[in-house]
């Protein structure tokens, strides 16, 4: 039997009438990463925190690593890192200064919270930084020694909530590189993310979280294989086409069709590649200049929209107080 690193029965919590998490079940194995995808304001941030013990549970129950968080809180804090969603380091000290100190802090000797330090700094790339301010570090920087601060005590269990936001392609790419070497190195990682690409690249597992209800669970390939057999990958030419293409697309294979991140890209879910077939001559019949067309699998992008109802970028009503109040709970 698999041993689980975290584990979730009704998991409840309520901000006065709103309820951010609504009865979550989670079951992640132990040196896995298991994603936890949702839009901002599903209770993603919420049920992390329940976990790291920052807050107490309403209703339900959940152990990490076999301790109840609520009634064996120190052994559990003694297991965990967390790194959040935004800097948790002192913006004024250098990187090495930021490590010794929370070394120093777990009750590291002077030198040995040296020693710790240099071995993360080199680990996390960060050597030619080590003697600047945090203040001066890139986006990709800031969240490396973050990650870099959450690895002290070398955590069994790491919460990632988030992690990788606002980060250009490079940096998000050096985050994925860390995430995949801790868990090879026998960590457990879960992760937070409202990135689908980000869950597709890391995640052995994916919990899709919404309204604080876990709507769906499985690897990537299972909830692709969910919502349809396959899918129509079309780019135009030109945006100005994209609307027509969509007429198109929606009265030749008879479904929603979505629209990408940019302003040329429309997908669809399709039963059979014959559903596609007609697809490419009904859109040249119509003028319109297709620049790519392919048909593979369903996207995770698909698939949120399948169970939500909308693409994952949309935010759901209330949202931002939702988000506020956790925040709230959590300073107090």
């Amino acid at each position: 039997m698999t041993t689980l690193a975290v584990e979730t029965h009704g998991l409840v919590k309520h901000f006065k009438q709103t309820k951010a998490v609504d009865g979550i079940d989670l079951a992640v194995p132990t040196g896995s990463v298991y994603g936890i995808l949702g839009p901002n304001g599903a209770g993603k941030t919420t049920a992390v925190r329940m976990l790291a013990t920052l807050l107490r549970p309403d209703a339900g129950t959940a152990h990490v690593l076999g301790h109840d968080v609520q009634k064996d809180a120190d052994a559990v804090r003694s297991l965990v890192g967390l790194t959040g969603q935004f800097a948790s380091v002192d913006e004024d000290l250098t990187g090495t200064e930021n490590l010794v100190l929370i070394a120093r802090l777990y009750g590291y000797s002077r030198a040995a919270a040296r020693e710790r330090a240099a071995e993360l700094l080199h680990a996390f790339d960060l050597e030619e930084a080590a003697q600047r301010q945090v203040k001066t570090f890139s986006g990709g920087m800031h969240r490396r020694i973050d990650l870099a601060a959450s690895m002290v005590t070398s955590p069994r269990v790491l919460f990632l909530d988030e992690p990788t936001t606002g980060l250009d392609p490079r940096s998000r790419n050096q985050v994925w590189d860390i995430v995949r070497v801790l868990v090879h190195d026998g960590a457990t990682v879960l992760l937070t993310t409202q990135y689908l690409e980000e869950a597709d690249q890391l995640a052995d597992r994916i919990a899709v979280i919404d309204h604080g209800k876990v709507i769906a669970e499985g690897t990537a390939p299972e909830l692709k294989a969910s919502v349809g057999s396959g899918a129509v990958h079309l780019r135009v030419a030109e945006p100005d086409q994209r609307a027509r293409a969509e007429e198109v697309t929606e009265r030749v294979l008879g479904v929603e069709v979505q629209r990408g991140g940019d302003a040329l890209s429309l997908s669809a879910r399709v039963d059979s590649p014959r559903d596609a077939a007609a697809l490419l001559p009904a859109l040249l019949d119509s003028g319109i200049d297709v620049a790519e067309i392919s048909l593979g699998q369903p996207t995770l992008d698909e698939v949120f929209l399948a169970l939500t109802g909308r693409p994952p970028a949309e935010e759901p009503a209330g949202s931002g107080p939702t988000d506020q109040r956790e925040t709230q709970e959590a300073a107090r």
